[in-house]
């Protein structure tokens, strides 16, 4: 018996094929990444200065900083959603989904172990990469229902805008929001309001990817590369950058 594929076959198969070949990079995509680990790397650089040479700044109360920090968050998180779409056009697997949640869950404990070395009454219990690892989690369910996304969105940001409850101060719920106070972390990303930014995230990566996409492709490609670099290398960046900076100002005084 011959064993030649039988054409009509083939033919079936050409497109389940082409349907798995993953999509390429969005270099503007990369560039945001690259620009808001840029306002981050500053934002860091003043806070070092704070605690290693006494400069003054207040990252709690000032609205300056307030909003510096609220423009780097909420950066990064819609950016955690455009990426999931971006992951679901790619016809990502589940393999990979939890590959990388696992990989970002990991490198959250690493922080909030070296954040209780460095700092013991103010460590880090649900930082950004917390947010981003469970957010990606609970976003993903609505990848392909951007309307939902976008009034859920909408829903999770209002109310952990709005609503403060003393039972979600307890150490153990904190990291939902909801709180009366802020608790005393060095980094605070709550669920609540943040993954409703995430999920707005989502939204934009349909509006954006069901409109032309070579205005915002010829875009990303103006964008300097090294921007584009930072931000395809995020995860490492981010785990590098304080180390460095604290390492460079203790060097220098």
């Amino acid at each position: 018996m011959s064993r030649r594929r039988h054409p009509r076959r083939a033919t079936r198969e050409r497109p389940r094929a082409a349907a798995a070949a993953p999509a390429p990079r969005l270099a503007l995509i990369d560039a945001l990444r690259g620009f808001a680990l840029c306002l981050m790397l500053v934002y860091h650089m003043v806070f070092d200065l704070v605690w290693l040479r006494g400069f003054r700044a207040d990252f709690n109360h000032d609205p300056f900083w307030l909003a510096f920090r609220g423009i780097i968050v909420t950066l990064f998180l819609s950016l955690v959603g455009v990426s999931l779409v971006l992951a679901r056009r790619a016809h990502q697997g589940n393999g990979a989904f939890w590959r990388r949640v696992g990989i970002i869950a990991a490198c959250a404990a690493l922080v909030t172990a070296a954040s209780y070395v460095t700092f013991p009454q103010s460590f880090i219990t649900f930082g950004v990469l917390h947010c981003i690892a469970l957010s990606s989690v609970l976003a993903r369910p609505l990848v392909d229902s951007p309307r939902a996304a976008l009034l859920l969105g909408i829903a999770v940001i209002a109310v952990g805008n709005t609503l403060q409850l003393p039972l979600f101060d307890t150490p153990w719920l904190n990291w939902i929001g909801l709180m009366t106070h802020k608790p005393p972390t060095e980094d605070y990303v709550p669920l609540l309001p943040w993954t409703g930014v995430v999920l707005l995230g989502v939204a934009l990566g349909h509006w954006l990817f069901s409109r032309e996409l070579g205005p915002v492709a010829a875009l990303g490609r103006s964008a300097p590369a090294w921007l584009a670099w930072l931000g395809r290398h995020s995860l490492l960046v981010y785990l590098l950058h304080q180390p460095v900076l604290v390492g460079i100002l203790r060097v220098t005084q």
